[in-house]
């Protein structure tokens, strides 16, 4: 099977074209464009799966599906030490940990 059947997509309306949209998360330089919903959907995988197939016959590792990735839940983010500070006094005012309030905005 194509490691392609289990890439991301996605398909947004744009105004600017005033048409659908079809985009993969794992090949972003990929798009599909169309005035139908279900055809940008049908057009961007089935190019994800000629690009996927192209490279392997070139000998190319298609990138892996971000599904098929295993997460830790852990990762670093820098902010400015006054974000910080204020981040601190607030998770102190609720009670709860830096981590608890930081993950509670984050998954909103």
């Amino acid at each position: 099977m194509s490691v392609a059947k289990h890439y991301t997509y996605r398909v947004h309306w744009s105004p600017e074209d005033e048409a659908h949209i079809g985009t993969v998360a794992e090949l972003p330089s990929l798009s599909w464009i169309s005035g139908n919903q279900t055809e940008a959907f049908l057009g961007i995988c089935q190019l994800a799966l000629d690009v996927v197939a192209d490279m392997a016959t070139a000998g190319e590792t298609p990138p892996p599906a971000l599904a098929d990735r295993e997460y830790s839940g852990k990762f670093l983010v820098r902010i400015p030490p006054e974000s910080h500070r204020r981040l601190v006094v607030e998770a102190a005012e609720q009670n709860v940990s830096l981590n608890r309030l930081a993950a509670s905005r984050l998954t909103r």
